[in-house]
């Protein structure tokens, strides 16, 4: 008996010497702070490069390209270190120029303004195969974004619903939501059911002008986020400084999330203000807030809980009939509220800075008594269910521009870096953010693993004013590794780049 157990123990140590000895190597995994480009591609001059998708059943990338013809570009992507461009799809068919496209499954959908910006626009979708026509759809005006939810079943414009520049022809701002599997049917959806909380929602923060005052048509959807069970979408509403949630079973609108502002005078959220105050970059106090107004949204869920990540870029409206931009030397500030404002309103102050005139006169007597600049030189996280804020990037951003040469002091005025484009992808066993910031002419790459405290990992250089931010992820990349692409509009330059692994 003595002699069969000693037997079963040396079988069982031999067993486990055996197992450990072929024991399957340790995967190499990506390193989501290694990001370094591999490739570049020029495709034009300003108005190409503003937008890119990827088929990974063709191995192509789809890039918009409003240079000198309104056509998408069609890109070998098989080797990114040698992108081509093989072809493109022309739009003068379909109406003006294409704002954004989107893939899924085969099928390239591509948002068109009409020829006449205030007139309905197109949704054209084509095979990615041979580009031919699978259907048009005629959705709201100038749909400006344009995406597939996760499952495919849907496609989502936003319909930004610009006047023109005479405040003539103001069309409503909506959000169109496309059945593929219903022979594309599109629901075409308004906010005139939120038009009796105007005043609740002005007095959190949510901006309702224009000429006429008109709600409906003063809301402008600029960029939607699905979440990944494809039941509910947020879209930014830039002008307006606010986030609408959409319930995609019911094709209703359910929320609008006004998103208040930013203090300027807060610790950690000091700016440079002045382009003129010989000093590059050099952040201050001051008695300014920033109105959030998000461009680029994505959503990431952790515990249950979406999470709302906004490129919080600003944006002014400027046509004939309303220009809302001054600069604060050329306003009246209330002595009261500023007893220093002679001097706040130097150039190397507060005086070249960019406010809007629509807010600050609280009590109605011609001078401002507050101050409120465009955007917020960040980037924020949001509540998805509640709207509530719990991550602000404060005036990272900036720092880090500076740190890395690439802060544009010409912009200290106006927005600075203007974060425009945001996306989130899996990179290794990390959970990553990418914020593209058009006047810095770089993208920051954060650890957002735990979503209300992101860490930068790394500031990576690309074309001037980056508007497309893509991350193809590795199951899907030609060369399996994780891919970002960054799509440039003034330059028309494409720049790829891909983590080591470790």
């Amino acid at each position: 008996m003595k002699h069969y157990l000693l037997f079963i123990l040396l079988a069982v140590i031999l067993a486990g010497c055996k197992k450990k000895d072929n024991a399957d190597p340790i995967e190499p995994t990506e390193d989501p702070s290694t990001f370094a480009e591999i490739g570049t591609l020029d495709i034009g001059d300003a108005g190409a490069a503003e937008i890119s998708a990827f088929d990974p059943t063709t191995n192509r990338l789809f890039v918009v390209n409003n240079g000198t013809v309104n056509k998408i570009d069609v890109i070998d992507f098989k080797d990114p270190s040698k992108m081509a461009v093989i072809s493109s799809i022309q739009m003068a068919p379909y109406g003006g120029a294409v704002n954004s496209v989107a893939v899924y499954d085969g099928k390239l959908a591509a948002a068109i303004e009409s020829a006449d910006k205030q007139a309905p626009g197109k949704v054209a979708v084509f095979k990615t195969s041979d580009f031919s026509e699978i259907k048009v759809i005629s959705v709201g005006s100038l749909p400006d974004m344009i995406t597939f939810s996760p499952d495919g079943k849907f496609i989502m414009t936003a319909n930004e619903g610009e006047p023109n520049t005479t405040y003539t022809s103001d069309p409503a701002g909506t959000v169109s939501i496309i059945a593929v599997d219903n022979n594309y049917a599109v629901t075409t959806l308004d906010f005139a059911g939120f038009a009796s909380q105007k005043e609740a929602l002005k007095a959190q923060g949510f901006r309702v002008f224009g000429v006429g005052n008109d709600f409906v048509k003063d809301i402008e959807p600029e960029y939607i986020t699905i979440s990944e069970d494809s039941k509910t979408a947020w879209v930014t509403l830039q002008e307006n400084n606010g986030i609408a949630k959409i319930d995609l079973v019911t094709k209703t609108i359910t929320n609008i999330f006004p998103l208040g502002f930013k203090d300027y005078n807060a610790n950690g959220n000091e700016i440079d203000a002045s382009d003129r105050d010989n000093k590059i970059g050099v952040a201050a106090k001051w008695p300014v807030k920033g109105i959030f107004m998000p461009d680029g949204i994505a959503v990431f869920t952790s515990g249950g809980i979406p999470y709302l990540f906004t490129a919080n870029e600003g944006d002014a409206r400027e046509y004939t009939a309303l220009t809302e931009a001054k600069r604060i030397k050329d306003v009246t500030l209330d002595a009261t509220v500023f007893p220093n404002r002679n001097d706040l309103k130097t150039d190397v102050q507060l005086g070249r800075l960019n406010i809007t005139s629509t807010l600050g006169d609280t009590d109605g007597d011609g001078d401002y008594d507050a101050l409120y600049s465009f955007g917020a030189r960040s980037f924020s996280v949001w509540n998805g269910n509640t709207g509530a804020q719990v991550f602000d990037s404060m005036n990272e951003l900036d720092v880090k521009a500076v740190a890395a040469g690439v802060y544009d002091d010409a912009r200290s005025d106006d927005k600075s870096i203007e974060p425009e484009g945001i996306t989130i992808g899996k990179i290794g066993n990390k959970n990553v953010a990418f914020v593209g910031m058009e006047r810095a002419v770089a993208v920051a790459v954060y650890d957002i693993t735990n979503p209300k405290k992101p860490v930068f990992l790394q500031l990576l250089k690309c074309g001037d004013a980056p508007e497309g931010v893509l991350i193809i992820p590795a199951k899907n990349s030609p060369t399996k590794k994780s891919l970002l692409v960054v799509s440039s509009e003034d330059d028309g330059v494409l720049k790829v780049y891909s983590p080591k692994t470790i």
